[in-house]
């Protein structure tokens, strides 16, 4: 009993790390998600040889600040806070109960990185299913314009979308969210683990635990979400279908059914490169919150163990 107990605190713990860290790292980096969503959504190219609203990240940042105010790049943050917090809580959460439940496993250790990829994967996929709602509303309050603002807030959008749309319009994007946050957070896990472990065989660092965990948080989100990344696209492009109307001088509207049609219109319209548009903000946002979430997860940690 007294195992249970001392089990189910230290699984409370995990999960205030991970929200306490969802949320000071989503607060931190919201602006790179602003203007990666932006250029998710546009179907022009991104680049100065062509008449597109967004070229690069340096004119998304400074065109978003003179058409719609330095706000907008904390567009959607309330529902992004919901969204990390959920996220952040039941990723951790989960985590931390697969490793236990495999580590009952007699020689599981030879499998180590292995352990720590099916872990992440599932703790991804549980976090995902239990936020996603979120992300979506996230992902309208950004795609639309001041101009054309159809959602006022959180809760309007909430009752807009059950009005006059359905309740499975939450959840839009959900297969290809998962096909992406399953081996994303597994990689991310997997690799985070690898280079931590290399950090404290290869060098005499006293600050070990902040140091290891900024470097090795930054280069495991980066290669992680390089390699998944035409699903987080394909994920955002879906969740603003049926959404026209919130799109106005944003240029063309991108129109598709299902996650194989908007990768095949993706590449059809826009061709290969298509598919990693906003990938370069994509991958320093990554870099930056993986960094700071494991950062600000351990630190959290370390002071609930303390006290």
């Amino acid at each position: 009993m007294g195992f249970l107990r001392e089990t189910a605190v230290s699984n409370l713990d995990h999960a205030i790390a991970g929200a306490a860290s969802g949320f000071i790292t989503r607060f931190l980096c919201q602006p790179l998600d602003v203007i990666k969503i932006r250029f998710q959504l546009q179907v022009e190219p991104i680049s100065k040889a062509h008449i597109s609203k967004y070229n690069s990240v340096p004119q998304a940042f400074l065109l978003i600040f003179k058409e719609e105010g330095i706000s907008a790049l904390w567009k959607g943050h309330i529902p992004a806070q919901l969204l990390s917090v959920t996220y952040g809580m039941a990723q951790f959460y989960s985590y931390n109960v697969f490793m236990q439940m495999m580590q009952s496993v007699p020689r599981i250790e030879k499998w180590n990185h292995s352990m720590h990829f099916i872990a992440g994967a599932g703790a991804g996929s549980i976090a995902t299913i239990v936020s996603f709602p979120f992300d979506t509303i996230r992902t309208r309050l950004v795609a639309q314009s001041n101009n054309h603002q159809v959602y006022k807030g959180v809760l309007h959008s909430c009752s807009t979308i059950l009005r006059q749309e359905s309740p499975k319009v939450f959840f839009s994007g959900l297969l290809p969210t998962l096909l992406q946050i399953a081996p994303h957070t597994g990689l991310q896990f997997a690799f985070y683990e690898f280079f931590t472990n290399f950090y404290k065989k290869y060098t005499s660092d006293t600050n070990t635990n902040f140091n290891n965990s900024m470097l090795s948080g930054s280069i495991a989100g980066f290669i992680a979400k390089t390699i998944v990344y035409p699903f987080d696209l394909a994920r955002k492009r879906l969740q603003i279908q049926g959404f026209q109307h919130g799109r106005k001088g944003f240029g063309k509207f991108f129109q598709c059914n299902g996650l194989l049609d908007c990768l095949r219109v993706t590449v059809k319209e826009e061709r290969i490169q298509g598919l990693f548009k906003g990938l370069v903000p994509s991958q320093i946002k990554a870099a930056a919150t993986s960094a700071l979430h494991f950062t600000m997860y351990e630190q959290v940690l370390l002071v609930l163990r303390i006290l």
